[in-house]
Formats: structure tokens, sequence, C-alpha cells
């Protein structure tokens, strides 16, 4: 099997932001659970290569190298998918950056970049994801959230906004497809070990670990099982649910 085929029997599943962290992480087990993964990253050298090793597996993988932030380019990226497969059963958004920076000091343009990717491209692909999904009358949309567009978190207005608004985009969403065999959820990681944390100070990171039931930060793999789980037949009445994987912290 080469990385673009599909089996006519597998269901095929889109998983943004997958050259690292959470997205690998995501894309590995969505392989391992049998689907047919499309990676989808900025990364092609990254997602080539995690494609390979997906395939040398056992597994059904395939890389699509896409800018979110390029309209054009996501909409080719997503028709291409269906036009190969037939199919689109699983849209995991899970693509985001961070322009972090106080309010007062936050231009316009690192609201904007935030919000582009992080909400306004999950949106999109939603859109475009409802259509063969419909088709087919069944599917599973898993937004990527975080923990900071419950709770707010300062220096990150513009990340807490797109959050929050994927939560209300996703809870709208479920309510509108629920009919036809789809579901929409929201996970919301807390502190999980991704170059975000590698890139916080030791001091503000035991700090944050020391304040949480769980003593430890999260690991990739942890949220990737949520996925599993929500992407399942077994998760069919789960809908428009945000799930904390957090280690308490919002408790």
């Amino acid at each position: 099997m080469t990385p673009a085929e599909s089996d006519n029997n597998q269901r095929v599943a889109v998983v943004t932001g997958a050259s690292r962290g959470i997205g690998k992480a995501i894309a590995e087990r969505l392989c391992a659970d049998g689907h047919h993964v499309v990676l989808v990253a900025r990364s092609a050298e990254a997602i080539e290569t995690l494609a390979g090793e997906l395939v040398g597996s056992g597994g059904s993988a395939e890389a699509c190298p896409c800018d979110l932030s390029d309209d054009a380019a996501a909409d080719a990226m997503l028709e291409g998918v269906f036009e190969r497969h037939g199919r689109l059963d699983i849209l995991v958004n899970n693509a985001g950056i961070t322009r972090d920076g106080l309010i007062l000091r936050m231009s316009d343009e690192d609201f904007d970049a935030v919000l582009g990717t992080n909400l306004r491209a999950a949106f999109r692909l939603c859109r475009a994801a409802a259509r063969p999904m419909m088709r087919g009358r069944w599917g599973r949309i898993i937004n990527i959230g975080s923990v900071v567009g419950i709770m707010g978190n300062p220096g990150q207005c513009n990340y807490a906004a797109a959050k929050a608004g994927l939560i209300g985009m996703t809870r709208s969403i479920g309510k509108e497809l629920g009919g036809k065999g789809i579901t929409a959820n929201v996970i919301a990681p807390g502190f999980i070990e991704t170059d975000m944390t590698d890139a916080l100070p030791d001091q503000l990171v035991k700090e944050a670990v020391g304040r949480l039931p769980a003593r430890r930060l999260g690991k990739p793999e942890e949220i990737a099982h949520s996925v599993s789980f929500l992407a399942s037949e077994g998760a069919g009445y789960v809908t428009g649910h945000v799930l904390a994987v957090d280690g308490g912290m919002l408790s």
C-alpha cells in the first residue's frame, strides 16, 4: 500500500498540524486505529517522513503539505483528499500558532494572524468537510482547543479568543449536524510536553506543575487517546462537548 492509497472500507482522517507534538501523536494513533490518515502541515519534509514511517509500520498515510492561512491552498487540499478517496470521515483541526503579548502592546497583525490560523482556518475546513460527511451520513469533527479558551491567560488574549471561539463554533456545528450522524467536539489540553512548553522558563513550568492535581505535564499521546475515542463508533452520542485533558487544572 502506497502512502496515497486507502482501502475502500477505511475511514479517511485529516489531521492538521501533524508534523510534531500533539498533531503527530494524533496522526500516529488514528493510523494505529486502522484509519487512512492525511497528514497536513506547512513542513513538507516532516510530514513526508512521518507518512513514510507510518506506511513502513503497516499503516496507511499520506502527506499533504499546506499553508492553511492560504484559502485557495486549503480548499485544494481538502478537495484533493475527497477526489482521491471518495470520502472524508474524520477531521482533526490541530494546527495553531501563538503571537503572545500583553494587550497594550499587541498589534492588529498579531491578533489577526492567530485568529486566522486558529479559528478561521478551522471554520473553513469544518465547513468543507461537512459536505462529504453529510453525504456519507457519518462524520467526526474534533477541534483541538485549549484550557486557555476557558480560563484565559495573561499575554494571550488573541490565543484565548481563538480557542474560546473554537468552542462556541464547535458546539454550534454539533447542533446543526447532529441529526446527520456527524459529531463535533473540542479537546482542551492543559500543560502538555511539546515544543511550546519546552520554550517556557523552567521555574514557570515547575510552578505550574506544582498547582496541578496530577503533579506532572501531560503527554501528547494522552491527547491522542482522547481523539481516538471521539473518532470512534462508540462516541456517536457525544457531541458539542468540551473534554479538558488538563491534569485537573480546571477542577
